[in-house]
């Protein structure tokens, strides 16, 4: 019988769950077990997983979890280099030549295990089956407009917090917007297509921000793009890989421009395909921008768990989006889980 074994999150700021009470319900109705560690912090209280029929175990127990059991979670692993054994489902951020990745990937070698991606479950056309996309254009843009209204106020953005819904952060947006008078900034977004850029595009129509919606059209020529410049606020929606162009060169801080706010929601500043060459990392709920200018001022934002700002509908929705892929674990030698798997083994290749 499949097992599987859906961890508390251990890093900071991170009370999504991949897996909702009526899923765990599904599963087990279909024949799986399904053990959920308890979680001081998850969005979803834990009984009522409970309730569903789900096994609770402790937090954080699951290097305990039987051989055959399959971890689900969402982010990072704690990085204590420990060996890794089981079958994982988690964001790896491991098959771009990220340094951490490498690490992290030495450890499943080391143990025997193996690492099935999330970003890499994609169906027969190479499109991902479930993704956190638009809550994370929607939040990204939400931070991005809080940069530029701490910049109208002479100063950098400062602690970020999650909002118990998107009505929520909604209304207090627009109430910082207010505080600035009636100007609003304009923006460009790259992937406007995209799930990614649908959010961000939704975020700023809702806040009555001018936006210039690009895709693959608009960027066939590789660059220069001037017409970055030209907005207040860029978001970059695209994730970073081979042949990807540069959107902002590492000169952009000193040439003439409008631009004064980088909204890095792919955020991948480690990677060599990074379009935006401005900046080398994250940036964090406590500190959201990073200035890389000071006059005129340039400040990137770059959280990497940005849909954990809206923790209640990004769960829901991601989770009903991977459900039917989880109901398959009993196949892992087939379908999704066995190109995630190619994907795994060829990175662990070389």
């Amino acid at each position: 019988m499949t097992h599987l074994w859906v961890r508390a999150e251990q890093r900071d700021n991170e009370t999504r769950v991949g897996l909702t009470p009526q899923g765990a319900a599904k599963l087990i109705a279909a024949g799986l077990t399904v053990t959920v560690e308890d979680s001081a912090t998850r969005c979803i209280p834990t009984d009522r997983y409970a309730q569903a029929g789900a096994t609770i175990a402790p937090e954080h127990s699951w290097p305990d979890a039987p051989d055959d059991a399959v971890v689900f979670g969402l982010k990072e692993l704690p990085d204590d280099g420990t060996a890794l054994r089981h079958r994982h489902i988690m964001f790896g951020h491991a098959f771009k030549g990220q340094p951490a990745g490498q690490v992290l990937l030495r450890r499943f070698a080391e143990g025997g295990g193996t690492l099935f991606d999330l970003e890499y479950l994609v169906d027969t056309d190479g499109r991902r089956v479930a993704a956190f996309g638009y809550w994370a254009g929607y939040a990204g843009a939400a931070v991005a407009l809080t940069c530029w209204i701490a910049q109208q106020k002479g100063h950098i953005a400062g602690t970020v917090s999650p909002s118990p819904s998107a009505s929520h952060m909604l209304a207090d947006l627009q109430a910082a917007l207010v505080s600035t008078g009636t100007h609003r900034p304009t923006a460009l977004i790259i992937g406007a297509l995209g799930r990614v850029g649908t959010g961000a595009a939704d975020l700023c129509n809702v806040m009555g921000v001018p936006t210039t919606r690009w895709d693959m059209a608009e960027t066939a020529s590789g660059g220069p793009f001037p017409q970055v410049l030209a907005h207040d606020i860029f978001f970059n929606c695209i994730l970073a890989r081979p042949g990807t162009p540069v959107f902002v060169p590492a000169g952009t801080p000193h040439q003439p421009r409008k631009l004064t706010v980088i909204g890095d929601i792919a955020c991948d500043p480690d990677s060599d395909f990074s379009p935006i060459k401005v900046y080398d990392r994250t940036t964090t709920w406590e500190a959201p921008a990073l200035r890389v200018h000071d006059a005129p001022p340039l400040d990137v934002t770059a959280i990497d768990n940005l849909p954990s700002m809206l923790p209640v509908e990004s769960s829901e929705d991601y989770a009903e989006q991977l459900l039917p892929s989880l109901l398959t674990l009993g196949e892992m030698d087939a379908g999704v889980w066995a190109r995630a798997k190619d994907t795994f083994d060829a990175a662990q290749r070389g």
